[in-house]
């Protein structure tokens, strides 16, 4: 029952272990930054707990993106899987460009990395901070989260593009991969202010999902709500270790079992 969902988790979990030590170590070497480790928990939290500090434009945001994916459920979803079925074939782009949503995608940030701490690029060296940060939460926590309660087939089984069985294992909704490739997009983007770098990021990320719809892996659905699971996180991962890293204090609420406060984030 759980083998996608822990295919997901281990295409992750395992390679970004290897490169959050290594984060773990360049973090340290400012005093002024928290440790690597304790930004990725305060991530987490911070992102999670987000609908909690939801306000009426973001809950109708919320709203617009649900009627999009239901949308394109309706109208998109049959017809793109049988034109895809009539154009597919051993396509090697559309099978490398989909590693982007996989290994490649670790490959980037750990380019970034690579970069940063042998030019003494800052910037670099956030991406792939972030970009790690990113894929933990989008990738390792919550589209899996969502795979397993949705329980939607995948398009090459056959069993139509309305078939949920919640908690049975089913993993197409929304796409692992495509959630990766818009984590890891939306970080580069966000650090960048060049449109080139902006549009190149997103556009692969794009192809990355469509590949999965080319390989018959996803309808267009698990592809458009993957990619707004992917850049929502990814977003919201850069802005919060912004205010980390800037030193700027803020007031957040904080909302736990028998206790309603408020949580101070930022450097001291």
């Amino acid at each position: 029952m759980f083998e996608n969902v822990a295919a997901s988790l281990r295409r992750v979990t395992i390679p970004a272990a290897v490169l959050l030590c290594s984060l773990n170590c360049t973090a340290h070497a400012a005093d002024a930054t928290p440790s690597y480790p304790m930004m990725v928990l305060d991530d987490v939290k911070h992102v999670v707990t987000a609908p909690a500090r939801w306000e009426k434009d973001d809950w109708q945001d919320f709203g617009l993106a649900t009627l999009a994916v239901v949308g394109t459920a309706a109208i998109v979803d049959r017809p793109l899987r049988r034109e895809m079925l009539r154009r597919r074939g051993n396509n090697r782009f559309m099978r490398d460009v989909e590693r982007f949503g996989a290994e490649y995608s670790l490959g980037v940030l750990g380019g970034f990395y690579v970069a940063g701490a042998l030019m003494e690029n800052d910037k670099a060296l956030n991406v792939a901070q972030d970009g790690l940060a990113a894929s933990i939460i989008a990738s390792g926590i919550v589209t899996p989260v969502l795979k397993f309660a949705t329980g939607r087939s995948r398009p090459n089984q056959n069993q139509g593009y309305t078939n949920f069985r919640p908690f049975s294992g089913a993993a197409s909704f929304p796409s692992g991969h495509t959630t990766q490739a818009f984590a890891v997009a939306s970080v580069v983007a966000a650090h960048y202010d060049e449109t080139w770098v902006k549009c190149t990021s997103y556009s692969i990320a794009g192809l990355a999902g469509l590949a999965r719809t080319y390989h018959d892996a996803h309808f267009a659905s698990d592809v458009l709500a993957g990619a707004l699971i992917g850049t929502l996180v990814g977003q919201s991962v850069v802005a919060h270790n912004q205010t980390l890293r800037s030193g700027k204090l803020v007031l957040l609420p904080e909302i736990a079992p028998g206790m309603v406060g408020v949580r101070v984030a930022g450097n001291f």
